[in-house]
């Protein structure tokens, strides 16, 4: 598996993937459904973002973003979503890994996300990565200007495949 940069040939399959309403909004937070193409290159536009697919065996299977904020010395892992016929076999967490890496070999010790709070399953996830819940106060803080109130994640940096992006090349 290989974690590689988005192009907008991908734009396409990746929209296709939330099969329902309420499943672009866990992932993406949006209101349209389905997600046109144009909207996922769309986010390419702003300079702060990097995105980001993991493919296997020439498939893409996951899509995941990294957002840069240069005035927090931090970056945000965002929109992640995995082939709706891959989940459940840990696709997820090599993606969430392999951004992790990415990130911190930006320079970055901050890795940050937040998921929608019914989003169980990436939740589970996510902290199957080595995410853990920010200081509830953190959290409280952050989702004053948010449409609802977030689960706040911080990446464990000092983790091995954080370091070393061994996360990705494993199934």
């Amino acid at each position: 598996m290989r974690l590689l940069p988005f192009s907008d040939a991908h734009a396409g399959v990746v929209a296709a993937w939330p099969a329902s309403a309420g499943e672009v909004a866990l992932w993406c937070g949006r209101q349209e459904f389905p997600v046109a193409a144009q909207t996922v290159t769309g986010w390419q536009r702003d300079a702060d973002v990097q995105a980001h697919v993991l493919v296997d065996g020439g498939r893409v299977v996951g899509y995941g973003e990294l957002w840069f904020d240069a005035d927090e010395d931090e970056v945000e892992l965002a929109r992640i979503i995995v082939a709706p016929d891959t989940r459940g076999r840990g696709l997820g967490r090599v993606l969430v890994r392999g951004l992790l890496a990415r990130a911190v070999a930006a320079g970055h010790a901050d890795v940050f996300m937040r998921v929608h709070p019914d989003n169980a399953r990436a939740l589970r996830c996510y902290r199957g990565a080595g995410f853990a819940p920010v200081d509830p106060a953190l959290a409280e803080a952050w989702n004053e200007a948010q449409p609802v109130g977030y689960v706040w994640l911080q990446g464990d940096t000092g983790a091995p495949e954080a370091r070393t992006g061994t996360g990705a090349s494993r199934p």
